[in-house]
C-alpha cells in the first residue's frame, strides 16, 4: 500500500505542480468494492493524494463508469488482454506497449506516454483523438464522468 501511495504522490508532484485538496468522503459502497480490496479510509487517502481535479473525484462513480470498459479491458496486475489491452500500470506507459496485445497501426505509430490528460482526451472521443485506432467506443462526453473514471483507474491500475 505504501508503494501505491508513493506512486500516487509522485504522480501528483509531476502533474503541472498543482496541489491537492481533501477529496470527497467515499460512500459506503466504496468500502464494498471487492473482497480483500481497499478500505474506505485507504480509498480516501488514495483519492486525496491524486492531483487536481482527480482528488475531488467520486471513486464509486468511477467504478461504475468502468463498467462500460470492463467487457474489453482488465485492470488487475497480470490480467488478460481482451478486445482491448490490460490497463494495469497504464499511467506512465508508452502507448501501444502492453505485453502481448496486437495494436492497430495507428496506435503502433503513435508516440506518447499515457497520463491523465492523454487518457481524458482519448476517453472523450477515441476516434478523433487517434484516427484509425480500433477502439469501438464512442467516448464519454461528461467531463465529470471522465474525471471519476480516470481517478478510479489511477488508483486501481497503480503498480504495487
Amino acid at each position: 500500500m505504501r508503494q501505491i501511495l508513493l506512486t500516487l504522490s509522485l504522480l501528483a508532484l509531476a502533474s503541472c505542480g498543482q496541489g491537492t485538496t481533501p477529496a470527497q468522503t467515499p460512500t459506503s459502497a466504496a468500502a464494498q468494492v471487492a473482497p480483500g480490496a481497499r478500505s474506505a479510509d485507504e480509498i480516501q487517502a488514495a483519492l486525496a493524494s491524486l492531483p487536481a481535479p482527480y482528488n475531488e473525484a467520486n471513486f464509486d462513480d468511477g467504478r461504475r463508469a468502468f463498467a462500460q470498459c470492463r467487457s474489453c479491458h482488465t485492470i488487475n496486475a497480470g490480467g488478460a488482454n481482451r478486445v482491448g489491452p490490460n490497463l494495469h500500470g497504464v499511467f506512465g506507459r508508452e502507448v501501444g506497449t502492453a505485453a502481448s496485445f496486437n495494436y492497430s497501426q495507428a496506435v503502433q505509430d503513435a508516440d506518447f506516454v499515457w497520463d491523465a490528460d492523454r487518457l481524458d482526451d482519448w476517453l472523450a472521443n477515441p476516434q478523433s483523438f487517434l484516427p484509425g485506432n480500433r477502439m469501438a467506443f464512442a467516448g464519454i462526453r461528461s467531463d465529470e464522468q471522465r474525471r471519476d473514471l480516470i481517478a478510479y483507474l489511477m488508483i486501481e491500475t497503480a503498480e504495487n
